[in-house]
């Protein structure tokens, strides 16, 4: 681990090694399946594609969030308490923190963390600038695995989570619960958790959001590729891609794919890898949850739901829940 001080904040560098990224994108393309884990999407220019897409209208995750969070700030910041220390995991833009922070009385800290360095160092900055007395410790790391927390200069009197968005969709099941264990570490008991949950809808609406009109969905998604041909020396062609996004009844879940659309070769990092013509790379799964699944999966990992907010189209949830039990 390097520490190293920016002009407002100080940096905790967590970030996986090279060898790391080559390792589990190798493990990733050999399967039966091939795949490539999510979290390598989240690049600088990854990152802010990913914030063009919370903007688009096909895109109701991130506006039905806002809107929760504003509704019921105050609610949430009285079950938060005073003297919380605020660790957000997958901060991005930190523009839902914003609406958090004003909600809190006297919080301790604010620890965000988030796996691309400039992005992260981008908005903790401009949160110092707003929040000017208080103390911002940014983390870059993968946060599902483990990382260690810096020591606020004012003693917490609890931890509490935050995991906006639907990233705990992109987890599968068994993953899901072995972060969930991760995040009960953090808060430890006495501790919560404040997240948000996308939930169960109709086919057309979920279809919608992960294939918009104006292919920056698209563009995200074959990113990825992008960053494979940089930083791994991978031949991917762009041109012999498409994205696609289904939804999975079966398994509650959008499925974001990266299509070949002939037979192909590609290398990456030195390994060559074969293509048939239609065959898919799964680059993403967004498990979607009615509010009775998600309770069961976080009561195994030791928390108990204390409220759950909704829109009134039930599209989305910010749920808080309490730490009973430290893992």
């Amino acid at each position: 681990m390097s520490r190293s001080t920016a002009a407002v904040v100080a940096l905790c560098d967590y970030h996986p090694q090279q060898e790391s990224l080559r390792d589990t994108i190798l493990d990733g393309l050999r399967r039966p399946q091939k795949m490539l884990p999510p979290v390598y999407f989240y690049d600088e220019r990854g990152s802010h594609l990913f914030d063009r897409i919370t903007e688009l209208p096909e895109y109701y995750l991130t506006r039905t969030e806002l809107a929760i969070m504003r509704e019921y700030g105050s609610e949430i910041g009285g079950l938060v308490g005073e003297r919380a220390a605020i660790v957000e995991l997958g901060s991005g833009s930190s523009l839902k923190t914003r609406l958090l922070l004003d909600a809190l009385r006297e919080p301790a800290a604010y620890l965000p963390v988030d796996i691309s360095r400039s992005h992260l160092v981008h908005a903790a900055r401009g949160l110092a600038a707003d929040y000017p007395h208080l103390e911002i410790l940014p983390i870059c790391a993968d946060f599902s695995a483990p990382f260690d927390l810096p020591r606020p200069r004012v003693a917490p009197r609890r931890n509490v989570v935050y995991f906006p968005g639907s990233t705990i969709g992109n987890f599968h099941w068994d993953e899901a619960y072995a972060l969930l264990l991760s995040i009960a570490r953090i808060a430890r008991a006495g501790g919560a958790l404040l997240i948000g949950v996308d939930l169960k809808k109709d086919r057309a609406t979920l279809e919608r959001a992960y294939n918009d009109a104006q292919g920056v969905t698209a563009e995200f998604n074959l990113n990825m590729l992008v960053r494979l041909d940089r930083e791994l020396d991978a031949t991917f062609d762009l041109r012999a891609f498409r994205h696609r996004a289904v939804w999975n009844e079966a398994k509650s879940r959008i499925e974001m794919h990266l299509v070949s659309q002939r037979a192909q070769s590609v290398f990456v990092a030195g390994e060559r890898f074969e293509f048939r013509a239609g065959e898919h790379i799964l680059s993403e799964c967004s498990y979607k949850y009615t509010p009775t699944q998600f309770a069961a999966l976080a009561a195994e990992a030791g928390f108990e739901v204390r409220r759950v907010w909704t829109d009134a189209a039930a599209l989305f949830s910010v749920q808080y829940l309490a730490c009973v039990r430290e893992q």
